[in-house]
């Protein structure tokens, strides 16, 4: 037998109570709240059960005095009638179960907890405040409540040192500056642009994009745009992806030609 099914332990449960009929009742959390400071022995409030022929029946729950009275620090007056709206369980099958773990903590094994089912959920019913007075009042400190902004402007009584501003002149401005928009490549007018190109191909016949990229300066896509109206692209070796300027845009001297193509073949080398 596996790990896994050794670590569910069979139990016996009780059910002897399966036929007992309870109520889900839903109660609102002030209430919940007065409850859970109530002492066991305390009575905390009694129903009233009205039924009439035909019709659902009418339930209203009355807080006692003492849980009225019962001190919750930050908690307003709260309603002391409630109406209870019933609902009945049809297609649902819900039960209410619990288990006796034993005083003994050294005795607190799985084996030793025993399981019970307490009854089977017939109604559901959910507890609503009267519109009276008290429930307007809390219901109006609540929106009030509510609607405070958790960040507030405070003032200050002296001047706190995380608060100054601070003090930047001009020189570390302009250092500021010039780290913002270092890398950051603009677009010249076309003839300034046509310039740099000219007198870059009067030292060289043949460029890559990526030289030619860094002696204008301007962005890659403009630049490309720029150098189709002027020069030509190979795909052929010996100058295989490299630019050129179209012939008629070319003004060289044989005996430059010859210098500027020992120069490329030195440099591809």
């Amino acid at each position: 037998m596996s790990n896994a099914n050794n670590s569910h332990i069979n139990r016996d449960l009780d059910l002897s109570h399966t036929r007992r009929e309870v109520w889900l009742v839903k109660v609102p959390k002030y209430v919940a709240n007065r409850w859970d400071k109530s002492l066991g022995t305390n009575e905390v409030g009694k129903l009233k059960i009205s039924r009439l022929a035909g019709q659902k029946s009418q339930v209203q729950l009355s807080l006692s005095e003492a849980e009225l009275c019962l001190e919750d620090s930050g908690e307003q007056s709260i309603p002391k009638e409630h109406r209870l709206d019933v609902s009945y369980v049809t297609r649902q099958s819900l039960g209410v179960f619990s288990h006796a773990i034993p005083s003994d903590s050294d005795a607190v094994i799985p084996e030793s907890e025993k399981l019970y089912m307490e009854g089977r959920i017939v109604q559901k019913l959910e507890c609503r405040p009267h519109a009276d007075s008290v429930y307007y009042k809390r219901k109006s400190e609540s929106i009030t409540k509510a609607s405070i902004p958790q960040r507030q402007v405070q003032r200050l009584a002296r001047i706190e040192p995380k608060f100054k501003p601070i003090v930047i002149n001009y020189f570390l401005l302009q250092i500021r500056l010039k780290k913002k928009f270092k890398g950051k490549k603009y677009r010249d007018d076309i003839e300034t642009v046509l310039i740099s190109l000219f007198a870059a191909f009067e030292k060289h016949q043949y460029y890559n994009i990526r030289d030619l990229h860094k002696i204008t300066n301007q962005p890659m896509k403009y630049l490309k745009t720029v150098m189709k109206d002027i020069c030509n692209y190979n795909l052929k070796n010996p100058h295989k992806y490299m630019w050129e300027l179209k012939p008629e845009y070319r003004h060289y001297k044989q005996e430059s030609l010859n210098e500027m193509t020992e120069n490329n073949g030195s440099d591809s080398d």
